[in-house]
C-alpha cells in the first residue's frame, strides 16, 4: 500500500520533530493496511488523537466555545461520504466512512452526524479540547454571547475579518492544521481529509473539508487531499482541480505543482495538496510557509 500524509499547511510549528514522528507513523498505519479505504482511515486516525493537530481532539474553537469536527472519504469508484459540524467526535474520518458504506447519501452534518455516529459505533463523547485551545480560549476576557451576528462583530472586532489571520496578525500553526491521506493499493485509491475547523469561526462554519472536490477527491486517475485556507479552497475545488491535471496527463507532482500555482493566482491564499495517481507517481506542493508530509509503502 503507498500512503501519503499531511498535517496541514500553514505557520511554522512549534514541535516540527515530533509532528514529522506523528506523521510518520499515520503513514506507516496507513500502508500495513488491506485496502486503501482502511488506509486512509487508519493514517488519519493517528493525527486525530493528536492533540499537535487541527482534527480530532485539539481542534480549533468556534466562537460559541465549541469544537466541531468535519471530515471526508472518498474512492476511485467515486463513492463517497462526509460529516460536518460535529461536537463531541474525534474519529471524524470513521463517521464519514460510515455515511459512504452505511448510507444513500454523501453528507451528514449537525446533531444528526452525531446521532449516526452513535449508531455506528462511534465515541461522541469525546473531550476534544487540549491543553492549548483550552488556553487560548480562556485567555478571552471578553467570550462573544448574544446572537450569531453579535458574534460575527466580535470576530471582526478582534481580526478585521472572519479569517483570524486578519488585522492583529495573529495566528496560530494550528489555524490550518487540517489532516489528509491518499492512498494507492496498485489498482484503488482513497482519499481523506480530516479537520477541527478554523479557529474562532462563526459558530456553525462549516469549511472545504466535507466537500467533494474541495478538500478531498478521488476518481480512477488519482486521489487528492487539501489543506489550507478553507473558503478558497472550496471556491476553487482544489483537489478535483489537481486530479483533472492528472486526467489531462501530468503525473502526480505535475499535478500538485499546477493546481497550487492556479490556486494562489486564483486567490492570492495559501494552501497545500497531496496527490497520488493511478500510475504511481506521488506528489505534493503548497505556497504556505510550510506542510509537513509523509510517505510510507510496505
Amino acid at each position: 500500500m503507498q500512503v501519503i500524509v499531511h498535517g496541514g499547511a500553514g505557520t511554522s510549528v512549534d514541535e516540527p520533530v515530533p509532528r514529522q514522528a506523528a506523521l510518520d507513523e499515520a503513514a506507516d498505519a496507513g500502508a500495513s493496511a488491506d485496502d486503501p479505504v482502511d488506509a486512509v482511515e487508519a493514517a488519519i486516525r493517528v493525527l486525530e488523537a493528536d492533540t499537535r493537530f487541527n482534527a480530532g481532539t485539539g481542534g480549533a474553537v468556534q466562537s460559541d466555545g465549541v469544537i466541531r469536527t468535519d471530515g471526508g472519504v472518498m474512492t476511485s469508484d467515486r463513492d463517497a461520504g462526509a460529516v460536518a459540524s460535529m461536537p463531541g467526535v474525534e474519529a471524524a474520518v470513521s463517521v464519514a466512512r460510515a455515511v459512504m458504506e452505511e448510507t444513500p447519501h454523501v453528507l451528514l452534518n449537525g446533531v444528526h452526524a452525531v446521532d449516526f455516529a452513535a449508531d455506528v459505533g462511534v465515541d461522541v463523547e469525546c473531550d476534544l479540547w487540549s491543553e492549548d485551545t483550552q488556553q487560548r480560549w480562556d485567555d478571552f476576557d471578553d467570550q462573544p454571547e448574544g446572537s450569531p451576528l453579535d458574534h460575527l462583530k466580535w470576530i471582526q472586532d478582534k481580526f478585521g475579518t472572519t479569517d483570524p489571520e486578519g488585522r492583529d496578525g495573529e495566528a496560530s500553526s494550528k489555524d490550518h492544521d487540517t489532516v489528509g491521506a491518499v492512498a494507492f493499493d496498485g489498482q484503488d485509491l482513497a482519499a481523506a481529509t480530516s479537520t477541527g475547523g478554523r479557529w474562532l469561526a462563526l459558530a456553525g462554519r462549516v469549511g472545504d473539508v466535507p466537500q467533494i472536490g474541495s478538500g478531498f477527491y478521488a476518481a480512477p486517475a488519482g486521489a487528492a487531499s487539501a489543506t489550507g485556507a478553507g473558503e478558497d479552497i472550496a471556491k476553487t475545488t482544489l483537489t478535483r482541480r489537481a486530479v483533472r491535471h492528472l486526467e489531462s496527463g501530468l503525473d502526480a507532482q505535475e499535478a500538485a505543482d499546477r493546481a497550487i500555482e492556479e490556486f494562489g493566482e486564483l486567490t492570492g491564499s495559501s494552501a497545500g495538496v497531496i496527490v497520488l495517481g493511478s500510475d504511481g507517481t506521488v506528489g505534493e506542493a503548497f505556497n504556505s510557509e510550510q506542510m509537513q508530509t509523509a510517505r510510507a509503502r510496505p
